[in-house]
């Protein structure tokens, strides 16, 4: 064990030894189920299927790229707290691996896109032989990571399961028109034109849902910087393909597109900044796109919109 590696075990056991001590006074009185989620995206499913029987805390909030993100120590007290813990899994939260490894070993720990068949996943070559993670981009895949999510609550709280399957038969049912709704507007846009380019190559399994051809300027992970080729390279395929906009995430720094802007315009043609689509973190919590149907719905219309041409100025 490297000593950084060690130095975060032991400052997690402390703050974990300091978090059960206190964890009276932070207890939900209510007798809620307490849950903690990583990302917005499961805590807004597990909000909708628990109900009020549910406590939910979601760690990482808008604009919060989950692939960098270290837990701090609020977030560990909320772990240690939570009587059910739910992330994403496939290393999106690569950065939290420790601290998700030593809770494991406490509480119910569920990584819940690692539930989708793996013969459903996408394994990328320059991903070193791991699945790509964004599987929240194919409606139809994500229902998968839901059903796990309401079968965790159940299994963690075995006298709610009519409410939890009540809840998220509704819900599913909600996934299955908002998939519907995302073909039907891809449908919109020529099959030629159907090119999204992004900051970080988070959309491909939106592209093979939906049927777009997919370009990042960076890998799936927003880990390592796109460097000067990249971005050169990228504006050569622009300029070629006479691509209508490019997309900025909100995770993720525009500079980067900025700098593919900038590129293409040197080679004469002129690319538009189509608008700003969620990607790892969903929308401001009380606005429609902070809830996973908003977000999804936002992502679309704001795609379409860019790639006809009728992007607001």
């Amino acid at each position: 064990m490297d000593s950084k590696r060690a130095l975060l075990l032991i400052t997690l056991a402390a703050l974990l030894l300091a978090s059960c001590s206190g964890a009276a006074s932070g207890a939900d009185n209510s007798g809620r189920l307490r849950v903690a989620a990583t990302t917005g995206m499961i805590g807004d499913a597990a909000q909708i299927i628990g109900g009020d029987r549910v406590q939910v805390t979601t760690l990482m909030g808008p604009g919060v790229d989950p692939h960098l993100y270290k837990a701090s120590a609020g977030d560990v007290t909320s772990l240690s707290q939570a009587d059910l813990i739910l992330y994403n899994g496939l290393h999106l939260e690569a950065a939290m691996g420790d601290v998700l490894a030593e809770m494991d070993a406490r509480s119910p720990t569920v990584a819940v896109a690692e539930a989708i068949p793996s013969d459903q996943l996408l394994a990328p070559p320059e991903f070193e032989g791991q699945y790509d993670p964004h599987v929240w981009f194919d409606v139809s895949l994500w229902s998968l990571a839901v059903e796990r999510i309401a079968e965790a609550l159940i299994e963690t709280d075995p006298s709610g399961e009519s409410v939890y399957r009540s809840n998220a038969a509704s819900y599913l049912n909600s996934l299955q028109q908002l998939d519907q709704y995302v073909l039907d507007q891809a449908g919109l846009i020529p099959a030629d034109r159907r090119v999204l380019i992004t900051a970080h190559d988070a959309f491909n399994y939106f592209g093979r849902r939906y049927g777009f051809e997919v370009r990042g300027l960076q890998g799936i992970s927003t880990a390592t910087e796109a460097g000067t080729a990249d971005i050169q390279g990228l504006a050569d395929f622009i300029s070629d393909r006479q691509i209508p906009a490019v997309f900025i995430e909100s995770s993720v720094p525009v500079r980067s597109i900025e700098a593919v802007q900038a590129a293409v315009r040197s080679r004469g043609f002129e690319v538009a900044i189509g608008g700003e689509l969620f990607s790892d973190a969903m929308g401001d919590p009380d606005s429609i796109e902070g809830t996973y149907l908003g977000m999804v719905r936002h992502n679309i219309d704001t795609i379409v919109a860019g790639l006809l041409g009728e992007a607001a100025e």
